[in-house]
């Protein structure tokens, strides 16, 4: 078995691992990523990539400001449409001062791995049968097979960055976790098409259910409709498809969506997941390793970079002044801006779907929520605020 050792060691490549790579190799700190896919496979992952003004000043200071600003669009909100009703546009310009960007996760993926390359450093991509050992004591070591060879690699600190099936979460003795938890009665039936995108991310609330529709590139637009969980891809053709997703949108709406043929389709379930704590012995986990946000907030890439921001500082910290109190704190810094980011993404999940056991007295509550929306200033203030993220505290 062929043994290596550095400072942190890094489970997953995907966005959260690679910039804490990329932070910490800022900060002088050694550090090793390992990726169960190819490289190739993680920049096929196609997914959102709306980046709250937090997220974008960490990207800024990480060393990805060029490509980022050049393409990146900024975004001072999104409407909210909604079927015999006023729109509303949710708009934390206006109420934050501050804007979102518009950046796809495929070419954030890209940047990160360009700044880990010019820094002389490898993703460890087709790690295989990665095994974490002595997490919970001074010395903890990880085990993986790659290109035919075992390896062991020993460490200061695991960050588990492998998401939810990876194996960093399940180190974490499951009498010493709280596993929170919650599932939807619907998905959303995605297709992407290469047609520009409205300028405005759009969410549509119509009497037969949910539908938006995004941004991923210039020439490349993701729609969603909400459809029933035991849909397949397969039970939906275009045709079916688009026709379902204009009659949910405004006519003036619609009639501005450019339509065609699907380069990808998908059947995302919606739910809501956080394990507490993150942190256990020399262990860290970041982004979908220890929490999933339903998409409708647009939250699940601004927390994984929040995680990864809490735990950057605590690991500088530590080798820069031996000081362990932002390690310590991390699990608790992490999910303040967690939690707050579940709240929103389940009352914006309320607010804009059609559940299937609605009766007519919730239906109403749903529709004078919106009527509060449209009506009340304080109410707009809120949301913009929850919607736009959570200062860095903690």
């Amino acid at each position: 078995m062929r043994r290596e050792r550095t400072q942190v060691a890094i489970v997953g490549g995907g966005p959260a691992g690679l910039l804490l790579g990329q932070l910490l190799t800022q900060a002088g700190i050694d550090n090793v990523i390992l990726e169960r896919q190819s490289k190739s496979a993680v920049l096929r992952r196609i997914r959102a990539g709306v980046l709250e003004s937090h997220s974008v000043d960490i990207l800024r200071a990480s060393g990805l400001r060029t490509r980022m600003d050049d393409l990146g669009m900024p975004k001072n909100g999104a409407w909210i449409v909604w079927q015999n009703r006023p729109a509303h546009f949710i708009d934390i310009a206006r109420w934050t001062g501050r804007q979102m960007m518009a950046y796809g996760q495929t070419m954030l993926t890209e940047d990160l791995y360009a700044a880990r390359a010019a820094a002389g450093s490898d993703v460890l991509d087709e790690a295989e049968d990665v095994a974490l050992h002595g997490i919970d004591g001074p010395a903890p070591h990880l085990t993986y097979r790659r290109q035919g060879q075992d390896n062991r690699l020993d460490c200061d600190f695991v960050a588990g960055c492998d998401g939810f099936h990876g194996p960093s979460r399940p180190a974490i003795p499951s009498k010493l976790c709280r596993v929170h938890e919650r599932s939807y009665p619907f998905g959303w039936l995605g297709i992407m098409v290469e047609r520009p995108p409205l300028p405005d991310i759009t969410y549509a609330r119509h009497a037969e259910g949910f539908a938006m529709a995004s941004r991923r590139t210039p020439m490349l637009s993701r729609y969603y409709v909400q459809a029933p969980i035991s849909d397949s891809p397969e039970d939906w053709s275009d045709d079916r498809f688009w026709d379902t997703l204009l009659r949910r949108f405004p006519p003036e709406i619609a009639a501005r969506i450019e339509t065609g043929p699907s380069i990808e389709k998908s059947m995302a379930p919606l739910r809501s997941f956080v394990t507490e704590p993150m942190q256990y012995g020399r262990l860290y986990l970041a982004g979908d390793a220890g929490h999933i946000v339903p998409p409708t907030g647009a939250k699940g890439l601004n927390l994984a970079i929040s995680d990864v921001y809490f735990l950057s500082r605590g690991l500088i910290a530590h080798y820069a002044e031996g000081t362990d109190r932002l390690l310590n704190g991390y699990s608790a810094a992490a999910l303040r801006r967690i939690w707050a980011a579940q709240s929103l993404s389940s009352r914006l999940t309320r607010l804009l779907h059609v559940y299937p056991d609605d009766d007519a007295f919730t239906s109403r509550l749903v529709e004078a929520e919106y009527e509060t929306l449209l009506r009340s200033e304080t109410a707009q203030a809120a949301l913009a605020h929850d919607y736009a993220g959570l200062p860095y505290l903690g």
